[in-house]
This record gives structure tokens, sequence and C-alpha cells, in this order.
């Protein structure tokens, strides 16, 4: 069966997942790694809160765009239907968001953040600081900005031919 087997040539370099890694998903691994390590300090923060990531990203899309409807809400989080509509559910029992009609369709519900889940929210930003600040302290001067930039440019592309639509 070993005749089956290409011959090894001189291949792409194989994703690690390592320092030095020179794959073309290093970035992007990278990438990955440094999101779960932000992931847990987040989560860190918002744990004694008794909300997780998934709640908190919805909190922001309603801070920053008051009422959305669920389907917006799933976009602007990367989450499917089944799993904002159980999100919702999360919130509204926790009473930092209600589901409130839209005018002209019955059928549409638009989620709006209460007074205690606006509360949350900056009580969630207060909690996050000082952990947040254990990650900008293994940077240098200089490094957590010029960071933040590159990622921004990344995450929000101004060239259009860079940006998925």
């Amino acid at each position: 069966m070993s005749a089956d087997v290409p011959p090894k040539t001189t291949a792409a370099p194989r994703a690690t997942d390592r320092p030095g890694d020179a794959s073309p998903f290093a970035l992007g691994l990278l990438l990955r790694r440094a999101h779960w390590r932000a992931a847990t300090v987040i989560s860190q923060a918002l744990k004694p809160l008794g909300i997780e990531l998934r709640h908190f990203a919805v909190l922001i899309v309603l801070v920053n765009e008051g009422p959305t409807v669920q389907r917006d809400l799933a976009a602007a989080t990367g989450t499917d239907k089944a799993g904002i509509m159980r999100v919702v559910d999360d919130l509204e029992r926790k009473g930092l968001a209600v589901r409130k009609s839209v005018p002209g369709d019955r059928r549409v519900r638009a989620v709006e953040i209460t007074p205690k889940g606006v509360e949350l929210f900056d009580a969630a930003h207060e909690a996050a600081e000082p952990l947040a600040a254990r990650l900008r302290a293994e940077l240098g001067p200089g490094e957590p900005e010029k960071l933040t930039e590159l990622l921004t440019r990344l995450a929000h592309p101004t060239d259009e031919a860079g940006a998925e639509e």
C-alpha cells in the first residue's frame, strides 16, 4: 500500500499552533489562541455577575444599537437562531433584557436592555479592568495600542475588497 503514497516533496510549512509557525494558517491560529486567552479573562470577570460571554455579547449590541430584533442579534453576535433565543431567554429571566412588540409586525419582537441590564453592563466593565490590565501588562510600552490598531484593521477592513459582506 505504500506505493499509493505520493513521494515527499518540498511542501508548504504545516500548521503547528506554536510560536514560529510559518504556515498560511499561522495568523488565524494565533488570533484563535489570543481570543481564547482574552475570552477566559472576560469570562472570569463575568462569572461573579451571573452571566457568560454569550450574554455579554448580546448586551454589547443592545447598548450600542438599542432595541434589536433577534435575527439581527444573531447576525451581530455570530450566533444561530436557536442559540440567540436561549441567550435572550436567559437575559429575560435575569431581568437584564425584555422582548417588545415591533410596531407593524406582530410576529417580530425586538430585544431591549433593561435598567438592570445597563447596571450589570457597567459593573462588568469595572470587574474586567484589573484582569484586562494583567493582559496588557505582558506587552511593552505602546504595544497594547499598536495591537488594538492592528486587530481593528483586521476586524473592520476599510477596503471594500477586503471586507466580507
